[in-house]
């Protein structure tokens, strides 16, 4: 289970100052903070829409990138800030994410991704919406796979991810579970064999208190590691998610278990 660090982002309110500011210390201290605590991709973003993002967000991931050695994922909405972060990379990071809502933007994006080796996520996600039926988000994400190895982007490099909504909100329950099967299906159906990836923090957003958000989402992390899901999009620094991804790891054997290491 490959962990994407998603701590900072702007509800981070400490780390949205430190963007402001251009505290490169205080951005630097969190992303040692996040290697240490495990994670194993830190996803960098600046805004929700990518306003200003092309001047902030390269900023930001240059200064994570010299502070730890980890793969960095790229997360805007603005092409330009995608471009220049892509220059700087040292490592071939990820980028998150190219859905069907922009159909301009999902060329350039797997132009630049072609160029640069880049690893992608796949959203199901067209128009704004995000479809609640397993069906609809299989048909976007087979859409989507076909147009990334048209241009030239193997399965290896790509991430499919199934969309969740909050749980508590409309069809969350629906989503939840179509999700899961929409993981076995491509872990199934899919050869050469393509990642899975899904954003577990967006599950519980407007739950409280924080307790019953946390456990809910380390729920969500083992529901769909039993299908299959190859990445995930968490925090990192919260000891509920942490124990269930080192517990996911551990039954997987990509690490050795220790008692000691829950203490």
């Amino acid at each position: 289970m490959i962990a994407v660090a998603d701590n900072l982002n702007t509800r981070n309110k400490g780390y949205m100052a430190a963007v402001e500011a251009r505290d490169s210390k205080v951005i630097s201290g969190l992303a040692r903070k996040l290697h240490e605590a495990g994670a194993d991709v830190i996803n960098v973003q600046c805004s929700l829409d990518g306003a200003a993002d092309e001047d902030r967000l390269p900023w930001v991931f240059e200064t994570v990138q010299n502070a730890v050695d980890s793969v960095l994922c790229i997360d805007s909405r603005n092409i330009e800030a995608v471009k220049k972060a892509l220059s700087l990379a040292k490592k071939p990071p990820l980028i998150n994410y190219v859905s069907e809502t922009e159909p301009a933007r999902k060329q350039d994006l797997f132009a630049l991704a072609n160029r640069s080796k880049a690893f992608v996520v796949l959203r199901a996600a067209r128009g704004g919406n995000i479809p609640t039926s397993f069906e609809g988000k299989l048909q976007i994400l087979e859409a989507l796979l076909e147009d990334a190895n048209r241009a030239d982007i193997p399965n290896e490099r790509l991430f499919l991810d199934p969309s969740l909504i909050h749980i508590g909100r409309g069809a969350g329950q629906d989503h939840l579970l179509n999700a899961h099967e929409c993981i076995l299906s491509i872990k199934e159906m899919v050869d050469p064999p393509v990642n899975t990836i899904s954003w577990i923090s967006n599950v519980s957003t407007g739950m409280s208190p924080r307790q019953a958000r946390k456990m809910t989402e380390a729920s969500i992390l083992t529901y769909l590691a039993g299908a299959g899901l190859d990445a995930a999009m968490l925090d990192i620094l919260d000891p509920e998610i942490s124990h269930a991804l080192y517990f996911i790891k551990s039954f997987r054997d990509e690490i050795v278990f220790s008692p000691a290491d829950l203490v």
